[in-house]
């Protein structure tokens, strides 16, 4: 689409979701937009206040954009987060490489920029605005080195900018609110900017070839083939994805960024950036699907130290070190349109079941590849316990809602426990399989609909996305009358053209409710599948894998009306969904994936 020309100094306007990329290195990640606006970045982790915030009205962005008119395109190298802006003018074409640092330092950030004039001579804009804590942190200590090389203090981060020998600072008439320089190129001439982050005294400057070199050859050790697979294209991205949103401690966070709406004014905007239990567990299923790579041993790491170190009373997300989550508060600013300001999170203070069960789902996926070892195997123990202790009590669920008798956490409890009783010796096989029996027979007697089909809780007859879950899950068996009803009575009040939704919230029509919510769509392409209904399945692969941007990037649901993107960027959760039905969509329907038998 055309671009007007930016202009100097002034703030990047917030653009639709679907045009913004990421770049991400493990411990944090930055949004890109058309506009070569870095326009989010918190520093130096996930959770940490933001240093580039105008995203959502704070002051702060990084932005390397062609002067004049443009058209806007761009790509990511593959099985990388390396992502090309590119920009048609009325001189010739120019790319921005972005990237940060691979694998990432989780004490130190380094954002790289390369910009090339591919063709005719390059006239850019370069600005940037780097403020600490959301917008909040004043520019400190700015000085320029004779290599002009520049340094300065936000908050409690030090920046250190190289390449950038030709800015000069800029005043908002109180404060030096950041630097802005004019790049001309050649065509065929490069042009490097280096800009690092950190708490602590930085070390010797990174030279810019060799920081390239060493990211494209991590990013190639790190993403496998993913052959065998529908989508291998895709599939290769969506697990660069969970990659880049995976810290060093094993932990993934659900999302890069907090308070994008899921509708406008609706209220629905939270902070995504720790690591749920649920989320991480769907991510190494979906890994274990594709085969032993290295993201189910992170997955397992974390959710088996989260056990270890917490039992019973596992939260339902921590920070990536396995930290409490802080409480929901506000920041004082505008907020991306539609949404609001809000960081922190209410979840550490529910109790939802169903991830002790999706942890036991896990790790009995891990030990089919032979990758549950002893600590494993001891955390299983405890997640089957928690299993066994609080099953009676009420849970916010899958979607974090009031209190009840969820039907999916019990059945996907029940899954879990059947799935590892397979291997496990023979007294906690026994037991486990025992208290699988238990809680099936006990939703069955509250929870059965008078159609014959699953319903919501004891207290709630709707339907409900999650109850697709359980059969696919090995919960119980593929052809159980209550499986079929379920998936039939779902597919017809709560799905339209092949996009779907999680229930029904009131009596409007459902798009006017929320978005389409694309995990749903996986699961139910993998639930036609399960059935044997190929062609079908296929429809709905293909239908909610188009449902992102340019950058190939899904947020948690969709606008079917105005196709767009809603919520926050990107959700893993949805990538690994993705990842696991282009894998199992690959193969023969085959019941329930690494289950030997199927009890009823």
């Amino acid at each position: 689409m055309t671009r007007p020309h930016l202009p100097q100094h002034d703030v990047p306007p917030p653009h639709v979701l679907r045009e913004y990329a990421l770049i991400a290195d493990g411990e944090r990640g930055a949004l890109v937009g058309p506009l070569g606006d870095i326009v989010w970045l918190c520093a130096p982790r996930w959770d940490a206040g933001a240093l580039f915030s105008s995203l959502i009205g704070g002051s702060g962005h990084y932005t390397v954009s062609p002067r004049g008119r443009f058209v806007w395109g761009g790509y990511y190298e593959d099985g990388t987060l390396i992502w090309r802006n590119r920009w048609i003018t009325g001189s010739g074409i120019v790319e921005s490489r972005e990237a940060l640092a691979f694998p990432g330092d989780p004490r130190r950030a380094v954002l790289l920029r390369r910009i090339t004039a591919v063709e005719g001579t390059a006239h850019l804009t370069v600005q940037l605005e780097p403020h600490a804590d959301f917008g909040s942190g004043d520019l400190r200590e700015v000085r320029r080195d004779e290599d002009g090389t520049w340094h300065g203090r936000s908050g409690a981060l030090r920046w250190r900018w190289s390449g950038a020998g030709a800015a000069r600072p800029r005043s908002d008439g109180r404060r030096t609110a950041g630097l802005a320089m004019d790049l001309r190129l050649d065509q065929g001439a490069s042009h490097d900017l280096v800009l690092e982050l950190s708490e602590e005294p930085l070390p010797r400057k990174p030279d810019p070839s060799r920081a390239w070199s060493a990211t494209e050859s991590a990013w190639r050790r790190e993403v496998p083939d993913l052959e065998n697979n529908l989508a291998p294209g895709d599939s290769r991205h969506a697990y660069t994805v969970l990659r880049g949103l995976t810290a060093s401690t094993g932990g993934m966070v659900g999302a890069v960024t907090t308070s994008l709406p899921e509708r406008a004014e609706e209220g629905r905007n939270y902070d995504y950036r720790y690591v749920w239990i649920r989320d991480q567990c769907y991510a190494g299923q979906a890994v274990a699907a594709a085969g032993p790579h290295p993201l189910l041993d992170d997955a397992v790491r974390f959710v088996s130290a989260r056990l270890h170190q917490d039992g019973a009373r596992m939260a339902p997300a921590y920070t990536v070190d396995g930290g409490r989550i802080p409480d929901q508060s506000t920041l004082g600013l505008s907020g991306y349109p539609g949404g609001y300001d809000r960081v922190g999170n209410w979840v550490s203070r529910q109790f939802q079941l169903d991830a002790f069960g999706e942890a036991l789902l896990l790790f009995a996926a891990a030990h089919r590849h032979g990758r549950l070892d002893s600590d494993g195997w001891r955390a299983a123990g405890a997640a089957a316990d928690a299993i066994a202790r609080r099953r009676h009590e009420p849970d916010a669920g899958i979607w974090e809602l009031d209190n009840r008798a969820w039907t999916h956490s019990r059945l996907i409890c029940a899954a879990g426990l059947r799935s590892l009783a397979q291997d496990a010796p023979a007294g906690p096989a026994r037991t486990w399989t025992g208290l699988a029996d238990s809680l099936v027979a006990e939703t069955a007697a509250t929870s059965t609909h008078p159609t014959g089909r699953w319903q919501r809780s004891p207290d709630d007859p709707g339907l409900d996305a999650s109850l697709l879950l359980p059969p696919l899950r090995g919960a119980l068996p593929a052809d159980d009358p209550r499986t079929l009803r379920t998936l039939r009575a779902y597919a017809q009040e709560l799905t339209r053209d092949h996009y779907a939704y999680r229930f029904r919230h009131d009596d409007r029509p459902l798009a006017e409710a929320e978005g389409a919510f694309l995990l749903c769509g996986y699961v139910m392409a993998l639930a036609e599948h399960q059935q044997g209904n190929q062609e079908e399945a296929l429809r709905w692969f293909e239908r909610n894998r188009a449902a992102c941007g340019p950058p190939g990037l899904y947020t948690e649901e969709y606008d079917i009306g105005q196709r767009q993107l809603r919520g926050n960027l990107p959700q893993a959760f949805v990538h690994a969904l993705m990842l696991e039905t282009a894998t199992r969509l690959a193969g023969a329907p085959s019941g329930v994936p690494g289950l030997r038998k199927r009890t009823p």
